[in-house]
């Protein structure tokens, strides 16, 4: 069975189901004094910084990979309620977690 994964709280036409818990998987992840130099010189004249915006794409992407795995661990079938937060751990650092309700149609 394909894992659901859904930012809603409930699937519509879905069958009853069982909450199994919360799921999360984060990834702390640390700039790159080269980027920080480009994209300080990219905000002069303004525009997309490509680099930040790869990184923070690949972030939220193991993260999720993370929540996934940790789910089908606990046999889940679906993911409600999926959710991203990012915080700052230092000046060079963030964390982007991912986080949301593991449930099983069993």
């Amino acid at each position: 069975m394909i894992m659901i994964i859904t930012t809603t709280n409930e699937i519509p036409g879905s069958p009853p189901y069982t909450i199994l818990g919360m799921v999360e998987g984060s990834v702390v992840f640390s700039r790159h004094l080269g980027k920080d130099i480009l994209a300080a010189l990219k905000s002069l004249i303004g525009g997309e910084l490509k680099g930040y915006t790869q990184l923070l794409e690949e972030s939220r992407k193991r993260a999720m990979q993370r929540m996934i795995a940790q789910a089908q661990a606990m046999e889940a079938d679906a993911i409600l309620c999926v959710r991203y937060s990012t915080s700052s751990i230092m000046a060079t650092s963030s964390e982007v977690l991912c986080y949301g309700t593991a449930v099983s149609f069993r």
